[in-house]
């Protein structure tokens, strides 16, 4: 007999939840083939079997929480399956988020039957809407006096989420969190990207977006403001040598962050693809537990989402983090006349026990002065 256990989880993660299983008590399992889909607060992943044989026993239904290192199943590898037992399964199902399976379950849509788009086929969220039928026309309203009904639903939270709203509540309990403002004029990057995104392109393969200027600047006052990318350690400051930036990715299920190694001696192309590749796996699924561990600093962009300005949490155990918002055209003094340019309202919280509000504001101007300048940037790279 051979256990199937619930592996290491990466770091810091100790519990998963079981969000589906492939193979059922008597199926036929041969070795590396999934057996069990785990959702944990950062990812979902399959367990494989170790070796072939038939599940004799399954230990935990769909739903149940484990920790690492419990039996999910036994396997008896000397025993065959029954022919009629041994079921496989079929369709898109076994390629699908969990998230799309519970879409589907709720609108009675056969999962099966839709086409995937994220990788190898994948099964996504938002594939099974696309695929929900059309609601029928709605009826008259009530004639007056007569209430409609007042549905609620109560939906479990997933892993990730109540992950997420445990660690938000922790950040601001455990550390003295502020947030400071300023606004950059992004005439210059904007005018630079327009010149050089064909070439840049047609050079490397992929576009030049915002992101990776901000990754530089990022770096670049990090340098210069070395308690923004340090942690607390008991009564210890550790001043981490070393980038390795986060960017905060909206991804099915919830916020995740893939971590940009070493940022600091990435070029601009290697950024750009590095952080298009983590969006793409993102909304796939596919990241892994490693591209989401450690971090030093963060940076999140709520401007794609259209916020004009907002207040980013720390992600525990950075003292920093980043906060980039939507570019949009103002009225601003310049030499005493006034001037419609291209605005974009940045943020940094950071927390006040390590970092003085003096360095905070002075990171932030220093992002400003790179952004607004960003031939520094290249002095800089």
């Amino acid at each position: 007999m051979t256990n199937i256990v619930v592996p290491e989880l990466g770091e810091s993660v100790v519990e998963a939840r079981v969000a589906r299983w492939l193979k059922q008590e008597g199926d036929r399992v041969e070795v590396g083939e999934p057996v069990v889909e785990l959702e944990t607060e950062k990812i979902d992943l399959e367990v494989n079997a170790d070796k072939g044989g038939v599940i004799k026993t399954i230990k935990h239904k769909e739903g149940d929480d484990v920790k690492i290192g419990e039996v999910l199943a036994v396997v008896d590898e000397t025993a065959s399956a029954p022919a009629a037992a041994a079921k496989q399964p079929s369709g898109n199902g076994s390629k699908a988020t969990p998230t799309a399976r519970n879409v589907a379950k709720e609108h009675d849509v056969s999962i099966a039957s839709v086409q995937g788009s994220g990788a190898a086929g994948r099964v996504m969220k938002q594939d099974v809407e696309k695929a929900i039928p059309a609601p029928p026309a709605s009826p008259a309203p009530p004639a007056p006096r007569e209430r409609s009904e007042r549905a609620e639903e109560r939906q479990r939270m997933s892993k990730r989420r109540a992950t997420i709203a445990r660690r938000l509540v922790e950040a601001q309990h455990n550390a003295a969190m502020l947030t400071t403002f300023n606004e950059i004029d992004m005439s210059a990057m904007m005018a630079l990207r327009e010149r050089r995104k064909e070439a840049f392109k047609e050079q490397h393969g992929v576009g030049l977006g915002i992101a990776s200027f901000f990754v530089k600047a990022s770096v670049a006052a990090l340098k210069a403001f070395p308690p923004l990318n340090a942690e607390i350690q008991g009564d210890d400051i550790v001043i981490k040598r070393y980038y390795d930036i986060g960017m905060a990715v909206g991804a099915e299920g919830g916020l995740v962050v893939p971590v940009l190694r070493d940022a600091d001696g990435m070029s601009f192309a290697e950024l750009e693809h590095a952080i298009r590749d983590f969006a793409k796996r993102a909304a796939d699924g596919t990241l892994t537990l490693p591209d989401l561990a450690g971090g030093t600093f963060t940076i999140t962009n709520g401007g794609v989402f259209g916020s004009l300005m907002s207040t980013p949490i720390l992600n525990p155990p950075q003292v920093g983090i980043l906060g980039l918002h939507k570019i949009q055209d103002r009225a601003v003094a310049l030499d005493g006349q006034v001037s419609v340019r291209p605005m974009m309202y940045v943020a940094l919280s950071y927390d006040h026990r390590i970092v003085d509000g003096r360095e905070a504001v002075q990171f932030l101007v220093k992002i400003k002065e790179f952004i607004e300048d960003p031939g520094h940037l290249l002095l800089e790279s």
